[in-house]
């Protein structure tokens, strides 16, 4: 089994690298291959739909997107975690996470997703919504906490005391285990869900 999780932060080893490590630190526990990039403090533009992956397979910006293709081609599963900005997640990572989507043609389906959001207090279910969309919209089953994933800190290393948030991250990381072996040995007995040719409509006819 391999995760890998995106930390969206600019600071590598601030509060929502306090989540990370506590996840990385269960799975490591359970066997599985951990590897993490931090996105936050890179130059990372946004999407400007030119339709050139299309016919690429690949982003026409080189500035670390096309890097991240193969390793999330690879692994089980994925985890993303933002600290949160005005009630969403660092712009850098969502410029990311767009692009690397749109841009990348092979088949996520049944690869396992988690959000994970760090805040000083409030504004965690926005993003961990708006961060979850990038797993619904791709097939690919959204792993769950014994709370919503987020955990509290403002100055780094304050999340180590949200004793409640460091347990949902250990829980988080146990629960997305079980469910990508599960998966695993799911695609073994059965193969991957059924695909329908893709219907695309618009609303304006």
């Amino acid at each position: 089994m391999k995760v890998l999780m995106l930390n969206g932060s600019p600071h590598a080893n601030g509060n929502t690298a306090v989540a990370l490590r506590e996840m990385e630190a269960v799975f490591k526990e359970n066997g599985v291959d951990v590897e993490t990039v931090v996105l936050g403090n890179r130059d990372i533009r946004g999407c400007v739909a030119c339709g050139a992956c299309a016919k690429t397979g690949k982003c026409v910006f080189d500035d670390g997107v096309n890097e991240l293709a193969p390793k999330l081609q690879e692994a089980d599963g994925l985890v993303i975690a933002s600290p949160v900005y005005y009630a969403s997640a660092n712009a850098t990572l969502i410029a990311c996470l767009d692009r690397l989507f749109h841009s990348t043609s092979f088949d996520k389906t049944m690869k396992v997703g988690a959000s994970v959001v760090c805040a000083r207090r409030g504004g965690c279910s926005a993003t961990f919504d708006e961060l979850n969309k990038y797993f619904t919209i791709s097939g690919m089953p959204v792993a769950s906490s014994q709370y919503w994933n987020s955990i509290h800190g403002r100055t780094p290393g304050e999340a180590e005391q949200d004793g409640e948030g460091l347990q949902t991250m250990r829980t988080l990381a146990r629960n997305m285990t079980f469910l990508m072996r599960s998966i695993a040995l799911g695609k073994e007995q059965f193969g991957l869900p059924e695909k329908e040719d893709r219907i695309a409509t618009h609303f304006i006819r």
